[in-house]
Parts: C-alpha cells; sequence; structure tokens
C-alpha cells in the first residue's frame, strides 16, 4: 500500500478570494444578456458549482439556448477581468501560499485540485499566481458533473493512486463537504469563504484560519511537517 497523502483543494472562497471576480463578471453577463442582476448573496450561493448548473438557479425562466449564450458570456468576462488584474485578481487568502509551500515539502504529499471552474479558467487563475505545476491533478468542471457528485474526486484519487482514506477534501462550500462525504473523503471546511459554517454540515472538520486547517490536515493525514 502507498504512503502517498493527497491534499485536495477547492478553488474560489478557499485558495482565493474570488468574488469581487465572480460578481463583476456576472454583472457583465447579465448585462449582455439584457437580464435583470441576480442579488449579491445568490451569486455567492452558487459559486462552486458547474456553470450550466449555476446559470439554471440564478436565471430559472430562461431556456437553454439562453442560459448557454449567458454561461458563454460570463466565461468571456472572467477570463477578461483575470487577464486585466493579473496577480492582484482573486488574491490568495493570508497564509495560503505558505500552507501550500509547506505542504509540498512533504515528500509523500501531494496536492490537488477540484474546482467548478472551466480548465481555461483555473489556467488563467493559477497562472496569475504563478502556481502552474503545483498541483499534480486538477479536476475541473469541464470533464465532470456538477459538484457535489463525487466524479471530480474519484478521478483525483485514480489520478494519483491513492485510496479514499488517504486523502482531504478542503472547501468553503456545502457542494464541497457533500461531495467529499459521498466520495469516502474527510471533508474540511472552512469559515473565510463563501458559505456560511452552518452550512458545512457534513465536513469532519471546520477551520477558521489556515494555522486550523494545516493542523487539522495533519492530524486527519497523519503527517508532519
Amino acid at each position: 500500500m502507498t504512503d502517498l497523502k493527497l491534499v485536495i483543494f477547492d478553488v474560489d472562497g478557499t485558495l482565493v478570494d474570488s468574488q469581487g471576480d465572480i460578481l463583476a463578471a456576472m454583472t457583465r453577463a447579465f448585462d449582455s444578456q439584457d437580464l435583470p442582476q441576480p442579488v449579491r448573496e445568490d451569486v455567492l450561493g452558487i459559486v462552486g458549482l458547474s456553470l450550466p448548473v449555476a446559470m439554471e438557479r440564478l436565471a430559472p425562466q430562461l431556456g437553454v439556448v439562453r442560459r448557454t449564450h449567458l454561461v458563454e458570456a460570463y466565461k468571456r468576462s472572467y477570463s477578461a477581468i483575470v487577464k486585466e488584474g493579473g496577480a492582484m485578481a482573486s488574491p490568495l487568502y493570508p497564509g495560503i501560499p505558505e500552507l501550500l509551500n509547506r505542504l509540498g515539502g512533504i515528500d509523500n504529499v501531494l496536492l490537488g485540485v477540484a474546482t467548478g471552474k472551466s480548465r481555461k479558467g483555473l489556467t488563467t487563475l493559477l497562472n496569475a499566481h504563478g502556481l502552474t505545476g503545483r498541483f499534480v491533478t486538477t479536476q475541473v468542471a469541464d470533464d465532470h458533473p456538477s459538484k457535489p457528485h463525487p466524479a471530480m474526486l474519484y478521478a483525483a484519487l485514480d489520478d494519483v493512486g491513492v485510496e479514499a482514506s488517504q486523502a482531504v477534501m478542503i472547501g468553503d462550500t456545502s457542494y464541497d463537504m457533500d461531495m467529499a462525504e459521498a466520495a469516502g473523503i474527510p471533508g474540511i471546511g472552512v469559515t473565510w469563504g463563501y458559505h456560511p459554517a452552518t452550512a458545512l454540515t457534513n465536513a469532519a472538520r471546520v477551520v477558521s484560519d489556515t494555522a486550523g486547517l494545516q493542523a487539522a490536515i495533519f492530524d486527519i493525514l497523519e503527517v508532519s511537517a
């Protein structure tokens, strides 16, 4: 049995504070389709879902064709906003760079991503923060059903060749924790993102800062720096 461990991160609301870019891109997308703007709370509530599912929740009155236009408009807008902002767009949360460096320095610990972003959106973001190559497996919405379906996590485990018991999933939303539970992976919920702590009911642990996150990862996976 391998001694490898896999730490899987959500992106928006977990690694990066992308709410400003998400809200701005959503505003541009809805404006482009001459639609009334959804309220901020509703937009942040769908962060983590695949875009088609998210748009169906935000604009249930639209048919499939118009929702598809809305999805494409959002993708274009978000990509443009991130490129305009560079490394200042969707900043990493405090302590995240140090945590990634610390985890990356442990021989048997590998890092992965499971995100509702598209491949293009994730690539743009990782490039902006100099994180290209940091993660050995990157699972995106292009290739899987939307969270909380566990397909992303199954694929991540297969990529690395570890069992669910040797992995953790870290995220800020109920979708992340529900996905982790469905895959049989312990979930660690973080409170600095977009869902309240009360929504993270399926989390094995809930933490409020990166020091607590590191301690929870080390404890669950039985590793040390």
